[in-house]
């Protein structure tokens, strides 16, 4: 880290809150899949899941600097340029997410999505038994994305020498004096809240 580097707030409180809540929402809901008496919580849990995303695809175009998706979201040769650099001795340090994350982001926001609608379509016992097959093919490869997600969460934290988990929780991360966003907008994610309510009791009718 350069002299002039510091800990810069990066990540919003709709961004930390909606990470950890999709992240909720998805263990509760692979534990109670298999249950009949725990079906309820696993609807709820799924519906939560889909208002965090569909909140997180607005925030993808309106939120804060490092919350949008133009920031993060780059073509298959930087993610590759990126992993390869983590071989190297200087990694490429980015102060949002890294090109691969990005990649990751997408494929959890897409399956979380494919998912909750499917899941809610045989909660509604609407479509046939495709739609719980596609259901569990959903949540499965969601399962081995997060499990990548992990791995590459520990090899960046070793490969920069930070603790990648820590900045979403406090929202700072290192940068430059101008890297910094300019509030944690609060409001925002208590609509966050609200909004993932109410979804979750909607998809649970």
């Amino acid at each position: 880290m350069n002299a002039t580097d510091r800990k810069v707030l990066v990540w919003d409180l709709p961004v930390r809150v909606g990470h950890w809540l999709l992240a909720t929402c998805f263990v509760v809901a692979w534990l109670t899949g298999e249950s009949e008496e725990w079906r309820l919580v696993h609807v709820l849990a799924g519906g939560g899941a889909v208002g965090v995303v569909l909140f997180r695809l607005l925030w993808g175009l309106f939120g804060s600097r490092y919350a949008l998706f133009v920031d993060f979201i780059s073509g298959p040769r930087a993610a590759w340029c990126y992993l390869k650099s983590l071989l190297g001795s200087k990694p490429m340090h980015c102060v949002g997410h890294n090109p691969a994350g990005g990649w990751a982001i997408v494929a959890l926001l897409g399956l979380a999505l494919v998912a909750g609608a499917t899941g809610w379509t045989v909660y509604q016992d609407i479509g046939g038994e495709w739609l719980a097959e596609l259901h569990e093919g959903a949540a499965n490869a969601m399962l081995l994305v997060v499990l990548i997600h992990l791995a590459g969460v520990l090899v960046g934290s070793l490969a920069h020498r930070e603790n990648l988990v820590r900045p979403m929780l406090t929202g700072r991360k290192d940068g430059g004096a101008g890297d910094g966003i300019l509030g944690s907008r609060p409001v925002a994610a208590m609509l966050l809240l609200a909004w993932v309510a109410a979804v979750a009791w909607w998809m649970s009718l």
